[in-house]
């Protein structure tokens, strides 16, 4: 890992009627439009869906992480994100985050530690620390056979 402070750098471009393009150096372009509740199409990516899709990403990434340095053998997770926008004192913001995260691991393997690890992970990831919403993780342990 490179040494804090990291940088990123998006550029979005858009006209009065299109759709907006996100660009990265040398990353994919991203096309994004406003979320059905907000009168968009609804068939687009949209800020608020790439946001609990942020969320959803670094969580699995920071269990990665954190389950390789504790050296826990893992086969599969799946992390379902959810947000709630809301409006609290005249401002739009998301005010709660829940993550539902199902962890496959084998047969082996301690589960209490595996629980450990998945609960650090929703304290690690970065972009969940980001946001002023409440966040709640609900965890299931499946032990393949």
């Amino acid at each position: 890992m490179e040494p804090f402070p990291h940088h990123y750098a998006v550029t979005g471009t858009a006209t009065s009627d299109s759709n907006v393009s996100l660009k990265a150096t040398d990353l994919p372009e991203i096309v994004t439009a406003p979320p059905a509740e907000f009168g968009g199409p609804g068939d687009k990516w949209s800020p608020e869906a790439l946001l609990v899709a942020a969320i959803a990403d670094c969580f699995i990434l920071s269990f990665r992480a954190i389950a390789r340095a504790s050296k826990l053998d893992w086969l599969d997770l799946e992390c379902s994100a959810s947000g709630t926008l809301d409006r609290v004192e005249r401002v739009t913001r998301f005010t709660a985050i829940t993550v539902q995260a199902k962890l496959t691991i084998p047969a082996d393997t301690d589960q209490d530690k595996a629980e450990k690890l998945l609960q650090k992970a929703e304290h690690s990831c970065l972009i969940t620390n980001s946001l002023i919403a409440d966040s709640h993780l609900s965890t299931e342990i499946i032990v393949a056979s």
